[in-house]
């Protein structure tokens, strides 16, 4: 019964907290955890090791210098007009970060609220749409709803300044309501039509929201059965009540944290019931997945995709690449090769999900990207990674069998198959860690 499914997790002999359970919290909750991490986790038990996470402080190697060295990385993009740079400081979050939970819901509502710098052409709006996102990332949804639909980057993204009284420009009433917050299939082109005339008036001066009542239709509209003359907080505030957002939120919830199967459909329905009782309280959804036994099944682990930016950044963050770190450009160029270009989603919809983000060419693309950050140079670090000192640093032998197991239980919290070990032995260290990453278990989380 769906009532059950969302119990909290409470290890037993059919679903033990063991090392694959607590690699998948922090593959899917994070971007992978260290040795110490996983260990930590491992000997507290799911309670203390979900709660860090909830709390921003589950990466025991964020950077002495994090804030300042992010808000220096940050302010030199805006400074200097470059997107390039403002992609790196987004990465050296996800790598170097406390709170990677927060980073990966920041990224789950760029994907939501998808904004395009290629047609923005503003890092200083970007940036600000980022922080907007990663302040209001796990509160309620309406204030995260009401700050997102404000952001310049977004209203010049959907051509709301073109959208004046007697002129409507329906891209932004249509993915307020199609893709922000009610859902294909709940409103009619009518409403659209409305919605637009609702929010005539919203522009951009200045780098800035303006609301212009001038340019604003101040006359009678009827929205989703509503009758009145709205205006576009009027409009959000109608939104808001409409039932099917918390549908729409539980599908973006259950997409991130569940592989391509998600989850039973009573299950969603009482996830999106929580959720409606407590005003769209998004750290609430998010705690009460993490907390699930449903969450920590056997058929969730490793069953989802990985997007590039949990790949790139997780195999770094598991090797303890630190110091010296990868090139957070570079990182984040590799993770515009394999399709994911943060700042720069392929249209309103956002990026692919699931296995869209497994082919060929993206393949290929995480092999070098696995090679390069192993070799060292082509990830921008200085010096090869050491797979035999990072085994013996963690208690582990410099043998070839020693090196295989302390690798396979960190990337995928179990032993080596018995087919796999012999020929992976028979490579050198370097080759075999690259192996590993390369694997189709490692584009998995």
């Amino acid at each position: 019964m769906a009532e059950s499914l969302w119990v909290p997790y409470a290890p037993d002999a059919k679903q033990p907290w063991n090392l694959a359970r607590v690699v998948h919290l922090h593959r899917r909750a994070a971007f992978a955890g260290t040795w110490d991490e996983l260990q930590r986790d491992l000997k507290d038990g799911p309670g203390p090791a979900v709660t860090r996470l909830l709390a921003g402080t589950a990466n025991r190697h964020p950077a002495p210098e994090f804030d300042a060295t992010g808000e220096l990385l940050f302010s030199a993009a805006v400074t200097q007009g470059d997107i390039g740079r403002l992609k790196a400081g987004w990465f050296y979050r996800f790598l170097l970060g406390p709170d990677p939970l927060r980073e990966k819901l920041t990224l789950l509502w760029h994907d939501h609220f998808a904004t395009a710098n290629s047609k923005v052409d503003s890092p200083a709006l970007m940036r600000r749409q980022n922080d907007a996102l990663r302040k209001h990332a796990a509160g309620r949804f309406a204030d995260l709803l009401n700050a997102a639909a404000r952001e310049p980057a977004l209203l010049l993204y959907l051509d709301a300044p073109a959208n004046r009284k007697g002129h409507p420009n329906e891209n932004l009433g249509r993915e307020l309501l199609e893709l922000f917050t009610l859902g294909v299939g709940n409103y009619s082109e009518a409403d659209v039509k409305e919605a637009a005339r609702a929010l005539t008036g919203w522009g951009v001066e200045d780098g800035a929201f303006v609301e212009v009542r001038e340019r604003h239709d101040d006359g009678r509209k009827t929205i989703l059965g509503a009758e009145g003359t709205f205006d576009g907080a009027a409009l959000i505030e109608l939104l808001l009540k409409q039932p099917c957002v918390a549908d729409r939120l539980v599908t973006k919830l259950v997409r991130q944290f569940f592989g391509e199967g998600g989850v039973p459909a009573d299950a969603a329905k009482q996830l999106a019931a929580g959720l409606r009782e407590r005003e769209l309280d998004i750290g609430w959804a998010v705690a009460t997945v993490l907390r699930s036994r449903l969450f920590f099944a056997d058929e969730n682990l490793r069953s989802r995709a990985l997007t590039p930016v949990e790949y790139v950044t997780g195999a770094a963050r598991a090797l303890e690449l630190f110091d010296p770190a990868p090139s957070t450009l570079a990182m984040a160029d590799w993770s515009a090769r394999m399709g994911q270009d943060v700042f720069d989603p392929p249209n309103v919809g956002g990026w692919p999900v699931g296995r869209k983000w497994i082919h060929s060419r993206s393949l290929i693309a995480r092999a070098n990207y696995a090679a390069a950050l192993v070799s060292g140079p082509n990830s921008g670090r200085s010096v090869a990674y050491d797979p035999v000192a990072r085994a013996k640093q963690h208690g582990f032998g410099p043998a070839a069998a020693d090196v295989l197991t302390f690798h396979h239980r960190l990337l995928f919290g179990t032993e080596p198959p018995a087919d796999a070990r012999k020929r992976l032995e028979s490579l050198t260290p370097a080759r075999a860690v690259t192996a590993l990453l390369s694997s189709p278990e490692a584009q998995l989380g």
